[in-house]
């Protein structure tokens, strides 16, 4: 076997380009699956207020999910996540699951929010245990609900919250409260919640081994992989197994304040190891700065998303315009209304001059043929 340690290497390498070049493919088929949910199962505002699916509503809720796909980091997709959850629930809050322990994160919609990050639910709690041992959305009642929990951040108002698992190979990772508020009318769409709860986990999973398979393999990983056990056990888990492991909070009788670490803002809630911002694949300039490169790969994937978004719901208009040559006269108020969602993000920063809608635009929708668009798309 020592001989052949030279493949190990190669075979890594391959791996992830190959990884790497269907990563648009593999986002585009969440989004499938993801729509596919949606119109097999409407979500209960949806069926209260029309006689089947509402395409305004579902296509609220696909952008959401493309702002989820967005973030490069587990950090970023959390938040979007919770900012995703707070359009449907009055108040939702992330716990971070350690085993059984379930320590507060961040949260939307609270009189105080902030708290949360200073909260570990209380494993004993029915809803909890549930949640977290059968992996299902589990409702959480006065009587199932953490006690404490309702105590600090109020009751709401209907009676029961939703708690949802946010599950990683098989595992429970996170867990998402979300309820109707201490109000009388707050929003509260469980179905919606759970379609953002299954997005964010493929999502998770891609990013996590997208950049697990990035890393070129070193002399020292080479070295650990032939290393005596007692060695090895040193070294750490990789990311794929365990993304939420710099999150490792302090807990005594059931509640107790989650570590330093995680208070702010600024910590992460992943190692560094999968951190990294994917490089880009063409730098807009040279001696770019990295915060201003970041912003543009953000631009380009957003550009990307909403193109997709375009395509997803007029797979005829699409079909027929590249056929007629007419294709912006059939899909203008769309691709217009798109336009000003992007130019809105982002016309007004450092990558307002790469113009990426219009390139998507052309690259995906017109197939690289400015003659599919036709003569009133604007240059």
């Amino acid at each position: 076997m020592k001989e052949r340690g030279w493949i190990q290497p190669i075979v890594e390498r391959v791996v992830g380009q190959v990884l790497d070049s269907h990563a648009d493919q593999l986002r585009t088929e969440i989004v499938h699956r993801v729509m596919e949910e949606i119109a097999a199962a409407p979500g209960p505002a949806e069926v209260a207020n029309s006689d089947g699916p509402s395409s305004a509503a579902s296509g609220d809720l696909a952008r959401t999910v493309a702002e989820i796909q967005l973030g490069m980091s587990q950090r970023d997709i959390l938040r979007a996540l919770l900012d995703g959850s707070a359009r449907y629930a009055a108040r939702v809050a992330l716990f971070i699951v350690k085993g059984n322990h379930a320590s507060g994160w961040q949260a939307r919609g609270f009189a105080n929010s902030d708290a949360i990050k200073d909260f570990a639910l209380s494993e004993n709690a029915p809803a909890v245990a549930r949640a977290i041992g059968e992996r299902v959305a589990t409702g959480a009642s006065e009587d199932t609900m953490d006690e404490r929990f309702l105590k600090d951040f109020g009751k709401p108002a209907s009676g029961e919250g939703q708690i949802f698992p946010l599950i990683l190979k098989d595992k429970v990772a996170a867990l998402v409260y979300a309820d109707g508020g201490t109000g009388a009318s707050g929003p509260f769409d469980v179905g919606s919640i759970e379609l953002l709860m299954l997005a964010t986990g493929a999502w998770l999973e891609v990013t996590s081994l997208r950049k697990q398979t990035q890393k070129e393999p070193s002399a020292a990983n080479i070295e650990t992989a032939s290393a005596p056990a007692s060695q090895m056990s040193a070294a750490p888990a990789p990311a794929f197994n365990d993304p939420f492991a710099a999150h490792a909070p302090a807990f005594s009788s059931g509640h107790a304040r989650a570590a330093a670490a995680s208070a702010g803002e600024s910590a992460p809630v992943v190692g560094p190891e999968v951190a990294a911002v994917e490089a880009p694949v063409a730098p807009t300039a040279p001696a770019m700065s990295p915060e201003d490169q970041d912003v543009h790969n953000k631009a380009q994937r957003f550009a990307r998303l909403l193109v997709d978004e375009i395509k997803l719901y007029n797979q005829a208009k699409v079909s027929e315009g590249r056929k007629n040559k007419d294709l912006y006269d059939r899909l203008k108020e769309t691709i217009e209304k798109s336009r000003a969602t992007y130019q809105k993000r982002y016309g007004n920063t450092v990558a307002g001059s790469g113009n990426y809608f219009h390139h998507e635009i052309m690259r995906s929708l017109a197939e690289d043929d400015p003659s599919i668009m036709g003569a009133n798309f604007r240059q």
